[in-house]
C-alpha cells in the first residue's frame, strides 16, 4: 500500500503553497465530526505527519483556522483540542450532505427562474442554494430552493426539449469545468480503485487513503450544482467519479474507523464512536 500512496501523498504536495489547512478540514469533516467534533492536537499531528507534513506547518495552519472562527482550541495539561465553532460545523454539514448524499433527483422538466428585480446582491446567498445565472438580474435552477427568492418575481420555464434544456443548463452553470474536475479525479484514483478491490489497506494506510481520496473529491463535487442527471451531458463524468469514490471509500472505511477506535483520542478519552448517519454516506 505505500506505492499506491506515495504518488497520491505527491499529487497533493504538488500543489504550492501546501495546503495543510484545507486537508485538517476534510480530515475533520470526514473522521472526527461524525465521532464527535473534538480531536487531541497529538491524534492530529499523527495523522498528518504520515501526509509528510511537518507540525510547525500544521500548528500554524490551525491557528488560522481558529483566527477564521473555524475552530475552537483549549488546552488541558500538555495537549490542546480542538473542535468546529458553530459556523464552521454549519459550513461542515452542507458540505456534507453535497460530498456524501445522494444523485440529485429526477427532473420535473421546469426550471425556476428569478428576477433579481435591483437585489443583486443576494446572488452569492442563491448561488449557494443551487441557483446558476442566465445575466446580470436573472438566476436560474432546476428546482425552487426552500426560502429562495423569497419576494421577488418568480417565472417558471419550461423547455421544449431535451437539448435545449442542456444548453440552458451549460449556460447558467460551470458544467464544462466541474466534468473536467472530475475527470482528474478519475485519473487520479483509478490504480487506487483497481488496488483496493484486491488488497484493502490497514491501518493508518486506510485513513490516509480515505482522507486523500475525499479531500480530492470534494475539490470537484463542492464546485458542482448537482444537476439532475436530463440536465447534464449524456457522457457525464461526475456519475463515474461518484461510483469510484463509493467504491474505495467502502474498502477503505472499516480499517480507517478500527486505526481511529485504536488511537484518536479527545479531551475525555478515545475517540466515541461514529453516529448512525455515517453508515448512510454514499449509500444510494
Amino acid at each position: 500500500m505505500p506505492d499506491l500512496l506515495a504518488p497520491l501523498i505527491d499529487h497533493f504536495h504538488a500543489r504550492t503553497p501546501i495546503r495543510a489547512g484545507s486537508l485538517v478540514v476534510t480530515l475533520f469533516g470526514d473522521a472526527v465530526v461524525p465521532r464527535g467534533g473534538v480531536l487531541s492536537l497529538e491524534s492530529l499531528l499523527a495523522i498528518t505527519r504520515a501526509f509528510r507534513i511537518g507540525d510547525g506547518v500544521v500548528r500554524t495552519a490551525l491557528s488560522r483556522l481558529v483566527a477564521d472562527n473555524w475552530f475552537e482550541r483549549w488546552k488541558l495539561g500538555r495537549n490542546s483540542f480542538y473542535r468546529l465553532t458553530d459556523s464552521g460545523a454549519a459550513a461542515f454539514a452542507r458540505a456534507t450532505a453535497r460530498i456524501y448524499g445522494p444523485p440529485a433527483p429526477a427532473w420535473s422538466g421546469t426550471f425556476d427562474l428569478l428576477v433579481l428585480d435591483g437585489a443583486g446582491d443576494l446572488r452569492v446567498e442563491l448561488a449557494g442554494a443551487g441557483y446558476g445565472s442566465l445575466g446580470p438580474d436573472l438566476m436560474i435552477a432546476a428546482m425552487p430552493a426552500a426560502g429562495a427568492g423569497e419576494g421577488m418575481l418568480r417565472l417558471a420555464a419550461r423547455p421544449d426539449d431535451a437539448v435545449t434544456a442542456r444548453r440552458l443548463a451549460a449556460r447558467a452553470w460551470p458544467v464544462a469545468e466541474v466534468a473536467e474536475r472530475y475527470v482528474r479525479f478519475d485519473a487520479t484514483f483509478a490504480a487506487a480503485g483497481a488496488a483496493v478491490a484486491a488488497h484493502p489497506p490497514s491501518g493508518l494506510d486506510a485513513l490516509v487513503l480515505r482522507i486523500l481520496l475525499i479531500h480530492e473529491y470534494r475539490r470537484a463535487v463542492l464546485k458542482d450544482p448537482l444537476l439532475p442527471a436530463d440536465l447534464l451531458p449524456e457522457d457525464w463524468p461526475g456519475a463515474a467519479a461518484r461510483d469510484l469514490c463509493a467504491t474505495i471509500y467502502r474498502a477503505v472505511a472499516p480499517a480507517a474507523e478500527a486505526w481511529l477506535d485504536a488511537n484518536a483520542t479527545t479531551d475525555s478519552g478515545p475517540l466515541p464512536p461514529p453516529g448512525p448517519d455515517f453508515a448512510t454516506r454514499f449509500a444510494a
